[in-house]
């Protein structure tokens, strides 16, 4: 065995550990350039942490058939989360969230652009995002501190080591009244063990938007 074969477990050890150091703190702020900022509480929920903040009120969402949803935003604001992602990047994900929430929302919903009888009006607010390291990413599913760290998370609901995410905020009004319905504050990402979602750099984040369009989806049965 070569000196750099019997050196790879210690390496990936020690490049794991560091790794778990720096994923901590991604929890998404209450993120105050939103509308609905002031109206959103901590959420005592069993989702509180994937949903940290949310507004809602009584609803009866069987007497809206139709939904416009309007371009999704990406967040300007000094407290936003984002990293190191570049602007092209959150553009993507942006246009991404606009066309998958687009399609997962019609399956119960006449998606519209004008205001009509018994219509939703969606906002959503791109606040935050992280990419996955290529390569890394992958490797820390199956080494020796990242895999049984991932495995854990895993079963938990956990974020994995060097795991892309998205952040992102949801508002919904009547469009009749203007009142609000419901508004809340998320992070998605992948299962731990989703190897798939670590194949490209966006890959993670696009894995918790398609997450997060399901949740709305149910959210308004």
């Amino acid at each position: 065995m070569t000196l750099i074969a019997r050196k790879i477990p210690s390496l990936a050890l020690l490049a794991s550990v560091a790794l778990l150091a720096g994923c901590a703190g991604s929890a998404p702020n209450k993120y105050a350039g939103l509308d609905s900022s002031s109206r959103l509480t901590a959420n005592p929920s069993e989702d509180s942490d994937r949903i940290p903040f949310k507004y809602a009120s009584p609803v009866n969402w069987k007497k809206y058939d139709s939904i416009n949803i309007a371009p999704v935003t990406i967040y300007q604001g000094s407290d936003g989360q984002f990293n190191d992602v570049e602007r092209s990047d959150r553009q993507q994900l942006a246009d991404y969230m606009q066309k998958k929430f687009s399609e997962v929302l019609g399956k119960k919903f006449k998606v519209v652009s004008s205001p009509a009888p018994g219509t939703l009006n969606l906002k959503l607010t791109l606040t935050g995002a992280d990419t996955t390291p290529q390569v890394i990413g992958t490797f820390t599913k199956f080494d020796l501190a990242g895999g049984p760290y991932n495995i854990v998370q895993s079963v938990r609901g956990g974020r994995g080591l060097m795991s892309g995410y998205v952040n992102y905020a949801v508002e919904i009004h009547d469009t009749a009244t203007n009142e609000l319905l419901l508004a809340y504050i998320a992070e998605q990402y992948p299962n731990a063990m989703n190897v798939g979602a670590t194949f490209g750099a966006l890959s993670a984040a696009e894995t918790g938007i398609d997450k997060g369009a399901d949740q709305l989806l149910e959210k308004l049965q």
